[in-house]
């Protein structure tokens, strides 16, 4: 088990390296001078090319590489070039308003879920499975933006019980804050429960089928000690799985959800670097990202031995 991990930790290294490589070099191709955008139409060629020098811009792309990764490895992400800002802070404070939403949204959709697909399984083809099934292919069915703009408009502006367009820091005002992020968080968990709900329900289904399932009957077990001791566990380590990958790319960035209501979190830090050829955020935000999805990964590695020992026994 000890070795299986470290094998998992061991890939992260160059998993990060490559992302690194390949967002740095692949954003130098994207059209657009950084320094023309800072200095505007106005600028003469001197002071482009002065500018240039002071962002490094003027060395070959492999120098710039190596001095970033430098720079990288000492725990400096470099600096905005639209704001002037540190990026490492910049990063962590827009993450932490995607973080807030997205872990509440995810453990909601996940205690709702996995129960009502497991459920569905027990009872499949009866009226209750089908009328799951029929929420969860719904759930998926609707985009997350036209679902978070209906949400606005019914409990937003008919209703008023929300604020449509802002956002408090939950260190100014904890309620407040919560009101602005209710709705974010209620649009997430739908979306996501759709899947999860499908998910949770096939993997029961397959585990019901298996031998032990009907020897665990034949002993006389009650159907709710055959789900909860045997169907349960065995049937979450698909869903896990399914988890960590919405998790990682839910807190890589809800950049629609936080357009839609106006959240400064870290999707909207990245749309907006991207259209400002800030380079430094891009990078930042690309290698914290992948940093969270192999964080992620490796929680989710950790956890499958309590579901599944035969990823123990190897």
């Amino acid at each position: 088990m000890l070795a299986y991990l470290l094998r998992r930790a061991a890939f992260a290294i160059p998993t990060l390296l490559l992302v690194a490589a390949s967002v740095f070099f692949l954003l130098r191709l994207v059209p657009g001078d950084p320094a023309l955008l800072i200095l505007g139409d106005q600028a003469t060629p001197e002071s482009l090319a002065d500018l240039r020098a002071s962002l490094g811009l003027d060395r070959p792309l492999p120098v710039q590489f190596v001095l970033w990764l430098q720079r990288v490895l000492a725990g400096d992400l470099g600096t905005s070039i639209t704001n002037g800002e540190a990026v490492g802070p910049l990063i962590l404070d827009r993450f932490g308003v995607t973080a807030a939403i997205v872990l509440v949204a995810v453990a909601l959709a996940a205690l709702i879920a996995v129960p009502l697909g497991l459920l569905a399984a027990w009872k499949q083809d009866s009226a209750g499975d089908l009328l799951a099934v029929g929420i969860a292919t719904l759930l998926l069915s609707i985009p997350s933006f036209w679902l978070g703009l209906i949400l606005l408009l019914v409990f937003g502006l008919w209703l008023g019980w929300v604020p449509v367009v802002g956002y408090v820091p939950f260190g100014e005002d904890f309620w407040t804050a919560a009101s602005y992020i209710i709705l974010p968080i209620a649009t997430l968990t739908l979306v996501e429960a759709g899947v999860l709900i499908r998910m949770s329900r096939a993997s029961s289904i397959e585990v019901l089928r298996l031998d032990y399932i009907a020897h665990a009957r034949a002993k006389g077990l009650s159907e709710g000690r055959v789900l909860l001791r045997h169907v349960a566990p065995n049937a979450f380590a698909p869903t896990l799985t399914l988890i960590g990958l919405i998790l990682g790319n839910l807190l890589g960035g809800i950049a629609v959800i936080e357009t839609v209501f106006t959240l400064p979190g870290l999707g909207r830090l990245l749309v907006d670097a991207i259209f400002a050829r800030d380079y430094p955020v891009v990078q930042g935000v690309m290698l914290f990202v992948a940093a969270i999805y192999v964080g992620v990964n490796f929680c989710v590695d950790l956890l499958y031995p309590v579901f599944d020992p035969r990823v123990r026994a190897g």
